[in-house]
């Protein structure tokens, strides 16, 4: 699942703010919700990134075997430690990779060869987006974030941001946005081998840099002739 973060998709405006660059999203206090679907799956997984969510899903059996078993529901409502056990073995073993078995995930060759492909296809397109918008000055990033939730449906956030005396998300428009959905991702590199890679790192934010000043002739003049 893919949100692209900007100004214009985003229904909680706070979650945008910049204090650094490259700026993890996921996380933290404001988790960005989208401005359209807000009960979409991507809305329900979102929310799913929250631990609350999570640890009453890992503690349903308790409530049941209350109802079920009445005459324990007091010696089950004290046994806090084995509700923390489970807990912790859900967020370990269910949904996440333990982290020595992660390194096993992927061959290294093959963890190279999707990010070497992240990285042209990431630079490509802040390439394309700075001559489209004759930029001349400022850094763009391509920030690609994703959830450490292994099995689930993988979460992927995409965002351009940009410093150029100040910090901030760049506003994409609905091409932009459908052109960024379409450069990083296909049969070749996918959100869950993305994930593979980034597992056995153990590393989620990916960040590419293009400094604005570096596109080509040759490129604003592509981009000129496209429009």
């Amino acid at each position: 699942m893919i949100l692209i973060v900007t100004p214009d998709t985003i229904l909680n405006r706070a979650a945008l703010e910049l204090r650094r660059i490259p700026k993890p999203i996921l996380g933290r206090s404001i988790t960005p919700y989208p401005r359209k679907g807000v009960f979409s799956l991507l809305t329900l997984r979102l929310i799913f990134e929250h631990a609350l969510p999570r640890y009453l899903l890992a503690l349903w059996p308790f409530p049941v075997a209350m109802l079920v078993w009445p005459y324990l529901a007091l010696p089950i409502s004290q046994a806090p430690l084995l509700m923390f056990l489970l807990i912790y073995l859900v967020e370990s073993q269910v949904l996440s990779v333990p982290k020595d078995q992660r390194v096993a995930l992927i061959d290294r060759t093959e963890a190279q060869r999707a990010l070497d492909l992240l990285r042209l296809r990431s630079a490509d397109y802040l390439t394309r987006l700075a001559a489209g918008r004759r930029m001349t000055a400022g850094n763009l990033h391509l920030v690609v974030e994703q959830s450490e939730l292994a099995r689930v449906p993988p979460l992927t956030l995409l965002s351009v941001q940009i410093e150029d005396g100040d910090l901030r998300i760049l506003e994409l428009a609905r091409e932009e946005r459908a052109a960024l959905h379409e450069a990083l991702f296909d049969d070749d590199l996918t959100e869950r081998l993305l994930l593979r890679v980034n597992l056995s790192e153990h590393q989620f934010l990916r960040e590419t840099v293009l400094d604005t000043t570096t596109v080509s002739a040759h490129a604003r003049l592509a981009a000129m002739a496209g429009r």
